[in-house]
């Protein structure tokens, strides 16, 4: 199956049903289908080709699901840009991919001058005029309104490339990771599968669309004939859980921070979602206390925690939310058609207990990055994918995560996982974000630093922090060295870039007292109509 097929089937089973919301306004499967036949139509009749690269660099909108799709309709490549991207992460972007063309929303105007040093853009699309374009420029708004809505006949196969995902280490420029029809269209029939979606069901999209996880969500909806309900304004939570409430969401998915900040500065414990019938987590481990947390506030609608990369199209496993209580900070199972094993170095599976790295097969796992064999086959081994993390699983087959291959850090003689540091210091309660590195020791080798944003303009003390985690873990690691602020540099999915901690300064907050629950809590977000969007921040981290 293609993937623009979900679209399609949907149009011809559901042509006049509400397909996604955005501002106030409904499209229809049929609105949605034959604009993307438009812009397919243009494509073609201006060259674009079987394989070809398209960027995308829009912000969540029914224009950019139109794009996606008439992308994809032509048998083109969708190249989806991080909203966060500079300018000279846009070249990179246009220049590695070798893109025929760009479609950009007028937010990013200040960036297109950098198009004209891209020598194979032929043309760009807007949703604004350009006096002076780099390129050729054409008006998404007169494609829509002079093209055939016809759906053209264009001849693709499952394993043809659909997707070039761009994801950033802490090094080395961003790797390109290939996705075909098939990886995104397997993976989106499992993921429906195991979370019952149903025409009747609505997503709460505040994930970006161009992040693997947000754009599951898209893939999955259209796969069932569910709706996708779009609002961009979550640095307001308020004014997403009203939508969510107005629009009778059934679902609604984020990664960690996403459900931190419901936590923590929203009135997710006084709102009423009486439609909702799940959530969904993924994106980044979430520490077993705030699941719980989560679980208990959105009930009774079921939480899903599940796991994946990009790499992976992107979904993994997943945990069923009546095993959260039993098996609490496991990740689950594997998801239907796709086996998840802890291999020790060799590549061969371990037995319970044993940690080894998390390595995955199936009909999902990427053809591998682009134009870069050297770091596909890295990852790419004995017939296996492999993600990167460690694990171990248990006698249940129930697969835990305790760490990262290159997030350990290292104490004298001792490896710690920053994840499991992090997850005892998001246990305190007057810590709501945390996040945790090695920096260089001249005895110990690495000393164990920890960022940290309290829940109080206050600075709780260093020595009830350590008391505290005394009883959590093991004295070595113990973070020996603080610092505190109103925020951690995270990119647009949420996710915290640890490469971006060692240049903060070493604390945004000055008054120092024993944390006092009856500190202040930080101001509340305002109740005016705020803009849709914040403007572009940073370049983007990987999932």
């Amino acid at each position: 199956m293609l993937v623009h097929h979900f679209l399609e089937n949907s149009a011809e089973k559901y042509p006049h049903k509400e397909a996604v919301w955005y501002k106030d306004l409904w499209a229809s499967f049929m609105d949605i289908e034959q604009n993307a036949n438009r812009v397919t139509n243009f494509l073609i009749k201006n060259g674009i080709s079987r394989g070809d690269r398209i960027s995308l660099l829009m912000e969540n909108s029914i224009s950019y699901i139109i794009c996606y799709f008439g992308i994809l309709k032509a048998g083109a490549v969708v190249v989806a840009i991080n909203n966060e991207v500079t300018s000279d992460n846009l070249l990179f972007y246009l220049n590695n991919s070798e893109s025929s063309a760009i479609i950009a929303g007028s937010r990013f105007s200040s960036l297109f001058p950098i198009i004209s040093h891209a020598p194979s853009v032929k043309f760009m699309i807007s949703d604004t005029s350009l006096a002076y374009p780099p390129r050729t420029a054409y008006s998404l708004e007169d494609i829509l309104q002079s093209e055939k809505p016809q759906r053209p006949e264009v001849s693709t196969i499952s394993l043809d490339l659909a997707s070039i995902v761009y994801t950033s280490g802490s090094t080395g420029n961003p790797k390109g990771v290939m996705l075909s029809h098939q990886n995104l269209s397997d993976n989106t029939v499992s993921i429906s599968n195991y979370l019952k979606l149903t025409p009747e069901d609505r997503i709460m999209v505040v994930l970006p669309l161009y992040y693997i996880y947000g754009n599951s969500l898209l893939t999955t909806h259209f796969y069932c004939g569910g709706s996708v309900v779009i609002d961009n304004r979550f640095m307001f939570p308020n004014l997403v859980l009203e939508t969510m409430r107005k629009m009778k969401v059934t679902g609604f998915a984020g990664v960690p921070s996403t459900y931190m900040i419901l936590l923590n500065k929203s009135t997710i414990r006084q709102c009423k979602l009486e439609s909702l019938r799940y959530v969904t987590q993924a994106g980044g481990s979430m520490p077993p206390s705030i699941q719980l947390q989560v679980a208990e506030v959105f009930a009774p609608a079921k939480l899903y925690v599940m796991y994946g990369t990009t790499e992976a199209a992107p979904r993994l496993t997943y945990l069923e939310p009546e095993m959260l209580s039993t098996k609490l900070g496991s990740i689950g199972k594997a998801i239907p058609n796709v086996e998840v094993i802890i291999a020790d170095e060799n590549g061969r599976a371990l037995p319970a207990g044993h940690i080894g790295e998390i390595a995955a097969r199936g009909s999902n796992i990427m053809l591998g990055y682009w134009k870069d064999p050297q770091s596909s086959a890295a990852v790419l081994r004995n017939g296996y994918y492999f993600t990167g993390d460690l694990g171990k699983t248990d006698e249940d087959g129930y697969i835990y995560v305790v760490g990262r291959t290159k997030d350990m850090i290292k104490v004298g003689g001792n490896r710690v996982s920053a994840k499991e540091v992090e997850e005892a210091l998001l246990n305190l309660p007057h810590i709501s974000e945390a996040a945790v590195i090695g920096v260089p020791d001249s005895i110990l080798g690495e000393a164990i630093k920890a960022f940290i944003v309290p829940k109080t303009e206050h600075i709780p003390d260093v020595s009830l922090i350590k008391k505290e985690l005394s009883s959590m873990i093991s004295p070595y690691k113990i973070p020996t060295l603080y610092s505190f602020h109103r925020e951690l540099p995270k990119n647009e999915s949420g996710k915290i870039m640890k490469e971006k901690l060692r240049i903060l300064p070493e604390s945004e907050l000055s008054e120092s007292q024993p944390y006092s629950s009856q500190s202040p809590e930080f101001s509340q977000s305002p109740e005016s109509q705020p803009p849709e969007t914040p403007p572009p921040k940073s370049p983007e981290g990987g999932l």
